[in-house]
């Protein structure tokens, strides 16, 4: 008899968390606008809202913690960090910083300037949020397989070659550099192809252009190269990452997801030039270029998380749990963004909910009601994400309109898992019963869902 999958770790501590009741639930999102930031941590009972920061680090991590060094300048613990940084990514050059939106806004203040256009894959919220507040345009140049939630295509992060040739002829003049999201969130955690990063980094090299990596999750993209691309299936998690790096000139990182920390990032370079103007940036928003807004005992945990991230078995129980919640919804009939991504499922609304018009935002009550069925908090990952055009002011409906399911790293066990399933299950049964989605009552001129506020139409 073939033995069974199990957990690559044991559970040393628990959290207790508590189930309320419907009338709670319903008050709870009423009082927070229908916006499920909103909610406190205690009226939830399953947090799938992100994975950024909320998994559970190891014994190791905690143990690397007590030797953090809080020296202002030239801790002991930023050598750690940097010796990580380079063993596993190549990076010469790095700065710290407290988390990844932190470095994009270090990173974008050197190389987005007013007029300018930056091509990517689905640009994520605080990636077009940094570069339109600086009155610079994100232009998607997503390959079209990646609309298609049915299409099992198995690198759906890919860039269209032809698009982003058409971009980079067209503005010239206008594009300092090109980015690339591994994997891609906004196309529902799909990854990159090892071909699709060479030929960017061959198109980049004819324009003359530097390639970034919004690097995030970049050993989930590792593994689903292994796993899915020829010529790659014998290599370690962290020769295909160095292989992968190899094709970028800077990377901006969020450690809070793929090392596997509740707070922490930073930006690799290769360049001592780009490196020093990035400097005076980071001393002014972060703090000193050797611990840029973080602790020692981030900088340790980050480290040892790096290592940890990258490791093979680890990651197969991380994404077999995220397949076991997708391939579950999917033989239930419920539509999701298909194959399953590495860090959370994404059930398409635009189907679950097709009877709701896009104006009163499917995604937004798909969450609100999975919310009120089971205290299950996901995240829209659509029309309010995707924000009003800066020039006209008209909300932006993206291609793909997504509840994300992001799950926690080392958190929750399949019996939670089970729990969001039967949960959607019922609201899909009785989706014709949802007879009417919501409308904006208040919200910022800028990544406005964070902070929306919101209320019921009919």
């Amino acid at each position: 008899m073939e033995l069974p999958f199990a957990e690559s770790y044991r559970i040393k501590m628990v959290e207790n968390i508590r189930r309320s009741t419907r009338d709670e639930r319903e008050k709870w999102i009423r009082e927070a606008n229908y916006n499920l930031f909103g909610l406190k941590s205690e009226q939830v009972f399953i947090d799938l809202l992100t994975d950024s920061g909320t998994g559970a680090m190891s014994d190791h991590q905690w143990s690397a913690l007590m030797l953090g060094d809080e020296s202002y300048a030239g801790a002991s613990s930023y050598f750690h960090m940097k010796e990580a940084i380079k063993e596993i990514t190549g990076f010469d050059y790095f700065l710290p910083t407290h988390q990844g939106r932190a470095a994009e806004n270090v990173l974008f203040s050197v190389l987005v300037q007013p007029g300018n256009i930056v091509p990517g894959n689905a640009h994520f919220d605080t990636t077009k949020g940094h570069i339109e507040f600086r009155k610079a345009f994100a232009v998607d140049c997503t390959i079209d397989k990646a609309w298609d939630t049915t299409n099992p295509y198995p690198f759906k992060g890919n860039v269209d070659p032809v698009k982003l040739e058409e971009t980079l002829k067209k503005n010239n003049d206008k594009i300092n550099f090109i980015i690339i999201t591994v994997t891609c969130n906004s196309t529902g955690g799909q990854p990159v192809s090892m071909e699709n990063l060479r030929m960017v980094r061959e198109i980049a090299d004819r324009y003359h252009k530097l390639v970034v990596f919004d690097s995030a999750r970049f050993a989930e993209n590792a593994y689903f190269i292994k796993k899915r691309e020829k010529g790659y299936e014998n290599k370690s998690i962290r020769e295909i990452a160095r292989e992968m790096f190899s094709y970028a000139d800077v990377m901006t990182m969020s450690s809070k997801k793929d090392a596997i920390v509740n707070m922490g990032g930073f930006i690799g370079m290769r360049d001592k030039e780009l490196f020093t103007k990035a400097s005076t940036y980071n001393i002014m928003f972060e703090g000193y270029i050797t611990y840029g807004g973080m602790s020692g005992r981030d900088m340790e945990a980050l480290a040892v998380g790096l290592y940890e991230g990258t490791e093979y078995e680890y990651l197969e129980t991380r994404i077999r749990q995220v397949e076991y919640l997708g391939n579950s919804l999917i033989k239930l009939g419920i539509p999701v963004q298909q194959p399953i991504g590495g860090h959370a499922v994404f059930v398409d609304a635009k189907k679950f909910l097709a009877h709701i018009p896009e104006e009163e935002f499917q995604a937004q009550t798909l969450a609100i009601e999975l919310y009120k069925e089971a205290g299950i908090r996901g995240v829209e990952i659509g029309a309010l994400l995707a924000d009003r055009d800066p020039i006209t002011r008209k909300n932006r409906f993206p291609e793909l309109e997504l509840l994300r399911l992001a799950i926690p790293r080392r958190v929750y066990t399949n019996n939670h898992m089970d729990v969001v399933i039967a949960a959607l299950k019922n609201l899909y049964d009785r989706r014709k019963e949802i007879k009417h989605g919501y409308k904006i009552v208040k919200e910022a001129p800028i990544m406005r869902h964070f902070t929306i506020q919101m209320a019921p139409l009919g």
